[in-house]
């Protein structure tokens, strides 16, 4: 089951069934289910403090995931998702929020298919998925 959260900020947005379907799509065409997976909106203060108290990256960043996942064909976790940066980031890259907001909520679960961004390599490869995935999503 799949499940939003507002943590430390007001977040309302339209669509959440079609994005609660959309995410588990994604996981299957991945090959995985979904068990308990949480989206937490928050601040970037917020997210900032976990990135620090339990990553040790003193950064701002719009998503930290944390895998949860028991089994391997299963996908759990908590993922947190600053609101804040979602929007700077989509006036940056001259994107609509929602566009913006739908690739960083399937990144995170991208991450708990297995999936990394740690090289340039993986980052441009993530990248390439999240947009076929949003395409998905708009047709």
């Amino acid at each position: 089951m799949i499940v939003f959260f507002n943590e430390d900020i007001d977040f309302k947005f339209s669509q959440k069934n079609q994005l609660k379907a959309w995410l588990k799509k994604v996981a299957e065409l991945e090959g995985f289910k979904v068990g308990d997976l949480n989206y937490i909106f928050c601040s970037d203060e917020y997210l900032h403090k976990i990135n620090v108290e339990y990553l040790d990256h003193d950064t701002y960043t719009d998503i930290i995931t944390f895998d949860n996942s028991e089994e391997e064909e299963m996908i759990e976790g908590d993922i947190f998702v600053s609101i804040e940066r979602v929007k700077e980031n989509s006036q940056e890259l001259k994107t609509e929020f929602l566009d913006e907001f739908k690739r960083v909520l399937v990144h995170g679960l991208l991450h708990l298919c297995g999936y990394d961004d740690h090289s340039d390599e993986d980052e441009a490869q993530m990248r390439e998925i999240e947009s076929k995935y949003i395409l998905i999503f708009n047709s």
